[in-house]
């Protein structure tokens, strides 16, 4: 049997759509995001430019003092993926010096311990090992404060099991995560993130920077099919593509019917994770970075980058449509509108499920505005679409 709306059942069922959308932009939280021009990463410019960001948003200390803080950083992708010879935190990690500063600003104001974390590719290695990988100098981070550690997440770590967070709003995907101890064990937490477009989820900013919180010895390659792998074999190919379920002895998926699609179930995985682990603090740095994608091994026509910009907001939501706007792209964009040309968007996602509004005409920007401070990823990206790629051949 055909069911056959006329045109005013058409026009209400769409009107009703989109009153709806409007209502879950009015309901969803707004609040401040500070923006500022920085045009390097040296300690002088830097550190200023940081502390004037958070002197605007309120201060430090009201959220830190006291407390543990916890702050996810991007390190995506081993250090032998390079862009050409430019160093990892040009392109795609989080350039150590906003690590350092971030963590010294927060000491300043009181912070009583900061534990610096990240899953990195496929090892059990201490963070500071990997890093050394990528020409660092792990002291650099440590020193920057009298109380600062690295944790690798990607694994159970230094406890005795995994904390089980629970997605308040239900989920899209997952009812509940099990992720590694320090993001339970904490008072305050941060993303640290990388300004970058990204193949499966369009952008990748504060809230995306968080899809690296599971531990692939669940939620990976090689986890384990009862119980959770000892060490992370690979990537999370499991998350991406839904091959498997995750280990037996975490939470299972809400609804295995649904499409075993990366760019439909990234989008969703990222806003259940930052509903699990609320974020207290973004931070997005674009000092400099890349255009094409979230890293080196993207089929992409990539560049190094300097935007010169920083950003941070006490709403990842809010923080990520700023961060937007000055790539050059509309936050209210959906699927098939750049940067969501063939996925959904994370921020309307998020936005849908309360988490915060993406309506730029309700969050406060304040420093540098956006119109002074944007950076044309949208411009090169439509630039690099019109023009087919060269033969892999003739690729450099």
């Amino acid at each position: 049997m055909h069911s056959h709306q006329t045109r005013r059942q058409f026009l209400f069922t769409a009107t009703a759509g989109l009153a709806a959308s409007t209502l879950t932009r009015a309901a969803a939280p707004a609040s401040p995001v500070a923006v500022a021009r920085c045009k390097t990463y040296t300690p002088a410019e830097l550190l200023p430019a940081m502390q004037k960001m958070f002197d605007r948003l309120g201060g430090l200390e009201r959220l830190v003092k006291g407390k543990t803080v916890a702050c996810k950083i991007n390190l995506t992708g081993a250090p032998t993926y390079r862009l050409g010879y430019l160093p990892l935190e040009d392109t795609h990690y989080t350039h150590p010096q906003v690590i350092a500063a971030a963590a010294h600003l927060m000491s300043q104001a009181g912070a009583r311990r900061i534990r610096i974390l990240e899953s990195p590719w496929s090892t059990a290695d201490p963070v500071e090992e990997y890093i050394l990988r990528a020409n660092w100098e792990p002291q650099d981070i440590l020193g920057a404060a009298p109380n600062v550690e690295f944790e690798n997440t990607n694994y159970l770590g230094r406890s005795k099991k995994y904390s089980r967070l629970t997605v308040p709003f239900g989920g899209y995907v997952f009812p509940a995560f099990d992720l590694n101890h320090s993001y339970e064990d904490c008072d305050v937490f941060v993303s640290i993130a990388k300004m970058k477009e990204h193949a499966t989820a369009g952008v990748t900013l504060s809230m995306k920077n968080c899809f690296g919180m599971t531990p692939c010895t669940i939620y990976g390659t090689g986890a384990g099919v009862d119980e959770p792998s000892d060490v992370p074999k690979g990537g999370r190919t499991l998350v991406h593509s839904g091959n498997r379920q995750p280990s037996k002895s975490a939470p299972r998926e809400l609804d295995p019917t649904t499409p075993r699609v990366d760019t439909w179930r990234v989008p969703r995985t990222v806003v259940d994770l930052i509903a699990a682990r609320p974020i207290h603090l973004a931070i997005v740095e674009g000092i400099k970075t890349m255009t094409g994608g979230e890293g080196p091994w993207i089929r992409e026509e990539l560049k190094g980058v300097a935007p010169g910009v920083i950003v941070a907001g006490l709403n990842p939501v809010n923080t990520d449509a700023v961060c937007m706007s000055l790539m050059g792209f509309d936050p209210l964009a959906d699927r098939g509108t750049p940067p969501f040309e063939r996925c959904d968007s994370t921020l309307k996602l998020a936005e849908e499920a309360g988490l915060g509004t993406r309506d730029l005409e309700r969050i406060e920007v304040i420093g540098t505005p956006i119109a002074e401070a944007r950076f044309d990823f949208a411009g090169m990206r439509q630039r690099r679409r019109s023009v087919p790629p060269p033969p892999m051949g003739v690729r450099g």
